[in-house]
This record gives C-alpha cells, sequence and structure tokens, in this order.
C-alpha cells in the first residue's frame, strides 16, 4: 500500500497528516506567509483612517492659513470699534464746541450743528456694527460651517473695496487694511480653508 511519492515534499502523508506531522488548525488562524502582515480572525484589517471626522482627508486641525485670517478678523473689527467710539465721541466734542464758540447765531445753523452730530453717529452705530460682524465672524471660525467662510470672504471684500475709495482720498493708512482684507479673501478662499469649513461634524 503506497501513501505517495515518499519524494514529494507535498505529498500525503499518513493519518492525513501535513508534511511535518502537523494537523491542519480548524477554527485556529493560520500563519501568515512572510512579509504579509498577519489577519485577525480571517478578515482583512481596515487601513487607518487619516483626517479624522470619519472621512479621509477631513483637517482635525484648523489650518494656518485659517488661523491667520481669524486673526486678521479681529484685528480689523478691534480697530473698528475704536474707530466707531472715537467717531461718536469727536462728533460729540465738535457739537459741543462749535456750541459754545457762538458760532452759531441762528436756531438754523443750531440745527445744521445737531445734523452734523447726528451724521457722526450714525456712522459711527455702522462702524460698529461691521465691527460686530468681524468680531462674530471670526469668533465662529472653529465651529461655523461654509456660511462664516462666505460671510468673511464677503467681509474682506466690503473692506477692501472701501479701503480703496479711502485710499484714493490720500488716507495712506488704508494700505493696511486692504493688505489684510485680501489676505482674508485668499486665505478663506483656498483649498484648505474650504476643507475645513467643509467638513463633517457629528
Amino acid at each position: 500500500m503506497s501513501f505517495g511519492d515518499p519524494n514529494n515534499p507535498y505529498g500525503q502523508q499518513p493519518g492525513g497528516q501535513q508534511p511535518g506531522g502537523q494537523q491542519p488548525g480548524y477554527g485556529y488562524p493560520q500563519q501568515a506567509p512572510q512579509g504579509v502582515p498577519p489577519q485577525g480572525y480571517g478578515y482583512p484589517q481596515a487601513p487607518p483612517v487619516q483626517g479624522g471626522y470619519g472621512y479621509p482627508g477631513a483637517p482635525v486641525e484648523m489650518p494656518g492659513g485659517v488661523k491667520a485670517a481669524r486673526i486678521m478678523l479681529y484685528v480689523l473689527g478691534g480697530f473698528q470699534v475704536i474707530g466707531a467710539i472715537i467717531m461718536v465721541i469727536g462728533g460729540a466734542w465738535l457739537s459741543d464746541e462749535l456750541s459754545k464758540s457762538g458760532a452759531y447765531g441762528s436756531s438754523t445753523d443750531q440745527d445744521m450743528a445737531a445734523i452734523g452730530l447726528g451724521v457722526f453717529v450714525v456712522f459711527g452705530i455702522l462702524t460698529l456694527g461691521i465691527a460686530l460682524w468681524a468680531i462674530l465672524t471670526a469668533a465662529k471660525f472653529r465651529s461655523g460651517g461654509n456660511g462664516i467662510r462666505i460671510s468673511a470672504i464677503v467681509y474682506g471684500s466690503l473692506v477692501t473695496l472701501f479701503s480703496v475709495i479711502s485710499l484714493l482720498t490720500t488716507n495712506v493708512f488704508a494700505i493696511i487694511s486692504i493688505a489684510l482684507g485680501i489676505m482674508i479673501i485668499v486665505f478663506c478662499a483656498r483649498q484648505d480653508g474650504a476643507a475645513w469649513f467643509q467638513r463633517p461634524r457629528y
């Protein structure tokens, strides 16, 4: 009775044994060939997810450009708050000084002074509102969605536009706000900025 070719190392051994006298493993994971990572319980292991939030490529940390845009929004908003306060106080002081100096001899002139003060106050309130827009937008950079990104881009566009107009009136300081407004637009419109604001949230 023959049990196969004795010169064949893969031939059937007596008693159904594998070469080397080892029994086939039932219910036990087989040893993986050399160079192949071991797989648990017969299922291939899933590759680690990069990026976080359960989706590949989703950023887990605010990109540097987005952080810079956030700081610029805070800076511009802070300066606008100061400007609004100075505008209201300065308008009230100017109106009061003109009234004390007797520059307005008629009630019509006094009404014009009051109108001038009202204009200063209105512009101060508008400036304060724009400042709050910038500050609140920056505060939402970490948790806000794509709407916050659009809000920052629109704000940067308006700041750039009005700063250019101000520069045409020989206000050299407008160059600073022009540069900040353009950088806010660029950093929020870049691909990493869009990925940050459009990332899934759970």
